[in-house]
């Protein structure tokens, strides 16, 4: 029996320590990211929202492959660590409001929210949206920091695996594109809090 997935669903490459989130940078930030095994400001912009994605697929929708411009043609996978990736779902709100809470105290949330998570549909090897979910997580003020300073833990550059699965897409290689892509399975807490 072919369990259907949950509309929404984390989703990733993890062990017991860490995770993988994904980014796309322009050459200056991606290099010293590279170079220093973390976000430096500057390049990096400290003072605003950043976006982090345990959907490689919903990256290389988001990025076009790396070839959708120039500040988005680095594609790097960046393992944070469990605590710190746990902490920013703790320490959220939805990025829009819903029929779950007033907008009054969503404002209020937000206002008191370091986090904000969003819910886009998941995508194929077409970059097609799926009838599910995956989840998006923008971190500002005091989570930025903590994930430059604490919670990454290692940075690997995989525009280059980016661009051969698309290569092979457009020779019509599904097979071996398939193949190519990270593993990823749906995510389990350590935080019973959660």
């Amino acid at each position: 029996m072919i369990q259907e997935t949950p509309y929404q669903q984390i989703r990733g490459v993890f062990n017991k320590t860490t995770i993988r989130v994904y980014q796309a940078y322009s050459d200056p930030i991606a290099d010293s990211a590279l170079k220093n095994g973390t976000l430096v400001s500057p390049p990096f912009k400290i003072d605003r929202m950043t976006w982090i994605k345990p959907s490689f697929l919903w990256m290389m929708y988001r990025a076009g492959w790396g070839h959708k411009d120039d500040e988005q043609k680095r594609i790097l996978a960046i393992d944070i660590s469990r605590d710190g990736f746990e902490w920013a779902l703790a320490h959220s709100c939805p990025s829009r409001p819903d029929s779950t809470i007033e907008k009054e105290d969503w404002e209020q949330l937000k206002k008191e929210s370091p986090v904000r998570i969003q819910w886009d549909p998941e995508r194929n090897l077409e970059l097609q949206p799926l009838p599910y979910r995956t989840i998006q997580i923008g971190l500002s003020k005091e989570a930025v920091k903590l994930y430059i300073n604490q919670w990454i833990m290692k940075i690997t550059e995989v525009t280059g695996l980016a661009h051969k699965i698309r290569r092979l897409l457009q020779t019509g290689d599904i097979n071996q594109a398939q193949r190519l892509l990270p593993k990823e399975i749906p995510y389990t807490f350590q935080s019973k809090e959660l």
